[in-house]
């Protein structure tokens, strides 16, 4: 994404220049327009380890990403680790005239070593701005489900840095009845509880505790400032690594587990937290991963098939000469695949979509039409109801000697693609000139941890929408886990799954890859309800490990 207003970057002068920018904590879709603008011209990117993939993203290809060294000692109170040379980095990257984007975790004002790092680009006279970013003690509750203002808007809200708080603002947070969020560590958070019972408040205060808040790694606690440490424990919540897990707590009687329960919009979502198994390409999920993360998903796309050019492209170059020449009344896309395929057979040929000038134009889906579109040809036809070959044929028009001067379609397709659509087309009075424009092979095999986490349980569910995705995905990486939930696009599909001895769960009600999306989103709603009304604790598909393989249904 391009800049659209260079207006809004400060100067750059002969010492370059600084963007301060807030990543917020931890959702990528809560950077600010202004913070991704800023990303896309930068030249330089100093970011935070916790947030420089949420940043990166964003920015130009080939920006220079130096790493900053984290240091294993803590300060003694601090309790978080140290990053040594982000100052210098900074620095030295303005010093040399380019644009310097530093990202830290939240918000930068809220960041004392983005302060410093300010102050010394003002001392050398260094033009910076500051990009505000969604404050973690702010983000993390509302992902939570807790508010930190009722209704009359004159709640007393206290925010507190555990890690670097002393006894004085303890006893001050302590003497009040208001909210007190809580920024700590895992292992310093029953800690901080303390702290405030000894500070006057109440050992039965309701509180919740957050980690990994706003991103799909999300979960919260409810428990009493007395007994935290215990409700962590029984939770089997593990120490991090590092020992330095950050979390949010909320104290106070907004926290308390029955407005929660109401109000956890995120956490409570269909298929929050599902490591879903998407065997298409990252270009062709594209719009299907973006629907599985509304459902709080996590897609993991992986190619089960290749695209190469057909073994004699005589045919094809014969098919699009025709398209110039006037052969052609329409032209049928039932793929992306397809749509690429001429696009890269016209630019050979130094033509644009102006070449479609005259005629008609058919597309199978709505990310077919949408690759038309962005190759600059609006389709004249796409199904109005079911998005397949079928419905297409159901909206295409007979052959009328009257009104088409021309009785032929041009079909580029796949080489394996049924006959469906050309017997019906013909079927309609039509002269069909069905060519290959694009070969299907087996992909490669997705990496060895991939291949793991499909045969060893490691994702919750796997979509397949089509025949081939089955096989090709059991032949390149092996069969799903017991524990996957299977959900499949059709009954042609799903016989498919059963015979290589998969139990089919999911079956979207019609044959398109967002009904099954959402099919499946009402799978794991059902599923989450299900647990709630039983009393249980609210699991993915791979967090549950039965003894013996389960047998497909007949």
């Amino acid at each position: 994404m391009s800049p659209t207003n260079s207006s809004n970057l400060p100067a750059v002068s002969a010492h370059g220049c600084v963007t301060f920018l807030g990543a917020g904590p931890g959702d990528p879709g809560l950077l600010t327009l202004r913070a991704v603008e800023a990303l896309a011209s930068a030249d330089v990117l100093i970011a935070e380890p916790a947030v420089l993939d949420v940043v990166r993203a964003h920015a130009r290809a080939g920006v220079d990403t130096p790493q900053l060294t984290v240091v294993d000692e803590t300060s003694a109170t601090a309790g978080v680790p140290v990053l040594r040379d982000a100052a210098n980095l900074v620095m030295e990257a303005a010093r040399s005239g380019r644009r310097v984007v530093r990202a830290v975790s939240g918000d930068p004002g809220l960041d004392g070593s983005a302060g410093d790092e300010m102050l010394a680009c003002a001392a050398e006279g260094i033009p910076f701005e500051v990009v505000p970013g969604v404050a973690t003690a702010v983000g993390v509750p509302a992902y939570a489900g807790v508010p930190l203002s009722d209704t009359s808007g004159g709640a007393d809200v206290r925010f507190v840095d555990a890690r670097g708080a002393d006894g004085r603002c303890w006893t001050e947070v302590g003497a009040s009845d208001g909210t007190v969020v809580v920024s700590a560590t895992l292992e310093t958070v029953a800690a901080a509880a303390g702290e405030l019972v000894a500070a006057g408040r109440k050992p039965d205060t309701p509180m919740t505790v957050t980690i990994a808040g706003t991103t799909t790694r999300q979960r919260t606690w409810n428990a009493t400032l007395g007994t935290v440490a215990q409700v962590l424990k029984q939770a089997k919540v593990l120490p991090s690594p590092d020992g330095h897990q950050p979390v949010i707590a909320v104290v106070g009687e907004r926290t308390a587990a029955a407005q929660r329960d109401r109000l956890s919009w995120f956490e409570s979502k269909p298929l929050f937290g599902w490591r879903v198994l998407v065997p298409r390409t990252k270009e062709q999920a594209a719009s299907l991963s973006d629907q599985l993360r509304s459902y709080g998903a996590v897609p993991h796309e992986v190619p089960t098939i290749a695209v190469e050019p057909p073994r004699t492209p005589q045919q094809m170059e014969r098919a699009v000469k025709g398209l110039v020449t006037g052969r052609y009344e329409w032209i049928a896309f039932t793929s992306v695949n397809a749509v690429k395929a001429v696009r890269e057979k016209f630019e050979e040929y130094g033509l644009d979509a102006r070449a479609f000038a005259g005629i008609k134009v058919a597309a199978v889906g709505e990310q077919t039409a949408a690759a038309l579109v962005e190759f600059g040809v609006k389709p004249d036809l796409v199904p109005s109801g079911e998005q397949s070959a079928a419905g297409l044929l159901e909206d295409w028009p007979p052959y009328d000697p009257v009104f088409d001067p021309i009785d032929r379609v041009f079909l580029p397709r796949a080489d394996i693609a049924t006959e469906t659509l050309v017997a019906g087309l013909i079927e309609l009075g039509w002269e069909v000139d069905d060519v290959t424009a694009y070969r299907t092979v087996r992909a490669s095999p997705p990496p060895a941890d991939t291949r793991e986490a499909i045969k060893g349980g490691g994702f919750d569910a796997v979509l397949f929408t089509s025949s081939s995705t089955v096989r090709n995905l059991v032949g390149i990486a092996g069969k799903p886990h017991n524990v996957t939930v299977i959900a499949c696009i059709g009954p042609a599909t799903a016989k498919t799954a059963e015979e290589h001895g998969l139990r089919v769960d999911v079956m979207a009600p019609e044959p398109s890859v967002l009904k099954l999306a959402e099919a499946l989103a009402e799978f794991g709603a059902a599923r989450r309800a299900a647990a709630v009304e039983a009393g249980e604790h609210v699991t993915r598909p791979s967090e549950r490990r039965p003894g013996a393989r389960r047998r497909r249904t007949t």
